[in-house]
């Protein structure tokens, strides 16, 4: 691994001179173990600690097949995926694995008994498959975690339509979070000049997956003006889809759940802020009844702050919590658009204030190629900012994992991998210097 990383640091290598590098026989990565899948049963999802699930362990560096890239991994980041992983819900991952290693010979390099987490990667390309023209080794950059076959026509409209559509490093194996990752070709994207390797690596999932849900035709097809509703506002996804609301003229109306996280959100500029803990927010009476009655008292308190409008657009990710209320503050012919449910899969909501107000309920999930290039390039453009709060050891993914499961964190968490230390990687310092109190914002908190 010294050679590699000497390499990537070295402002002289040359295509040839990654091209000529030794793979090493094995690397570091971070992995569950299928054997102990059962660790947590009978627990509550509260009480599952993945800092007793993540390993880190040195595996085989995987066959490399066609259309495919090695990657040296110098940061990732933390997802709800990686948790949901590491605390074996709402199934263990190794299904997906067993699954997709029955499709072809090629896959069957996924099925093992280990689990390579992570769907965030910054690196370097390393070797490349037969059929890859775009990248070289050398090239340095960042990875979307969509994974498709394409071999059905299903996909060619919109490849997350693909039948075989999955979440690399959560439904396949040799994620991002060690030193090596194996990725589809059509997956790298440039990393962005300007930032380090652990800011670049942040993004990625959360920011293409905000910018389907909320920009592109697929989601809600945002415009400027609308009333974006968005709950969460500060935190991993809705810290971009708050940024995507500002930059795209519309007007975001923040929900968070304490005056730290309202700060934020001013601080990227939103200025209607709904905090729902100091307003004393219940949409539930009990475990199984919702109060109409707070629906109507928080429909009212988006008034205050929208001068008398209800909203376009509802970005929807908590779940069952929220979702009765979203459905109900929405205008008449508005649009909730959905990805996640970190409060609950099960939404309840009352049908009479969608169908008689010809509102509509839009499903969302990750993003095709275009649109995570799209949600990239804005990024390169400084645009759209990383919200990078803290950065782990790769040894510490455990903690970094445990602080999202518990939701200690700000916006994403980074992972440092290959990277010895942070703030490496930067290319383009001017363009980093006129940006750097918004890359900045969410590492002063």
């Amino acid at each position: 691994m010294k050679e590699i990383l000497d390499a990537i640091q070295s402002p002289d290598s040359t295509t040839a001179d990654f091209a000529a590098l030794s793979i090493p026989e094995s690397y570091r990565a971070v992995t569950v173990h299928k054997d102990e899948t059962a660790m947590f049963d009978g627990l509550a999802t509260r009480d599952k600690d993945p800092r007793k699930s993540l390993h880190l362990d040195e595996v085989p560096v995987p066959e490399l097949g066609p259309g495919e890239a090695l990657v040296a991994v110098m940061a990732s980041s933390v997802n709800y995926n990686s948790v949901w992983t590491s605390i074996f819900e709402p199934m263990a991952t190794f299904g997906f694995l067993e699954r997709y290693g029955k499709l072809s010979e090629l896959t069957k390099r996924h099925d093992l008994p280990y689990h390579v987490i992570g769907s965030d990667l910054a690196g370097v390309v390393l070797r490349t498959g037969p059929g890859v023209n775009a990248w070289h080794p050398g090239d340095e950059v960042v990875a979307h975690c969509l994974s498709v076959e394409l071999e059905s026509s299903d996909g060619h409209n919109d490849t997350m339509l693909d039948p075989e559509q999955r979440i690399w490093g959560f439904e396949t194996n040799f994620g991002g979070l060690a030193e090596i990752a194996l990725v589809k070709s059509n997956q790298l994207m440039p990393k962005p000049q300007h930032l380090s390797w652990e800011e670049a690596a942040a993004p990625g999932l959360v920011n293409s997956t905000a910018y389907r849900q909320l920009v592109s035709r697929n989601g809600a097809g945002m415009k400027q003006g609308d009333n974006v509703l968005i709950w969460g506002a500060s935190g991993g996804l809705g810290s971009y889809a708050t940024q995507f609301a500002l930059a795209g003229g519309a007007n975001p109306i923040c929900v968070v759940s304490s005056e730290q996280k309202a700060d934020i959100c001013r601080k990227m500029g939103a200025e209607a802020i709904i905090d729902r803990t100091a307003e004393g927010y219940k949409f539930w009476k009990d475990e199984h009844n919702q109060d109409p009655r707070e629906w109507k008292r928080f429909g009212k308190r988006i008034r205050e702050l929208t001068g008398g409008e209800d909203v376009d657009i509802v970005f929807e990710h908590p779940g069952r919590e929220t979702f009765g209320a979203s459905v109900y503050v929405t205008r008449k012919g508005g649009t909730i658009v959905t990805c996640a449910s970190t409060s609950g899969y099960n939404h309840e909501y009352d049908n009479r204030y969608l169908w008689m107000s010809l509102k509509k309920i839009v499903g969302s999930h990750f993003a095709n190629y275009r649109e995570a290039w799209e949600a990239n390039r804005l990024v390169a453009k400084g645009k759209i900012h990383p919200t990078l709060s803290k950065v782990y050891s790769l040894e510490d993914t455990g903690q970094a994992a445990y602080d999202v499961h518990r939701n200690l964190h700000q916006g994403k968490v980074g992972v440092l991998a290959l990277a010895p230390t942070e703030g490496l990687g930067v290319r383009d310092e001017e363009l980093r210097e006129q940006h750097i109190d918004a890359i900045n914002r969410f590492r002063d908190i």
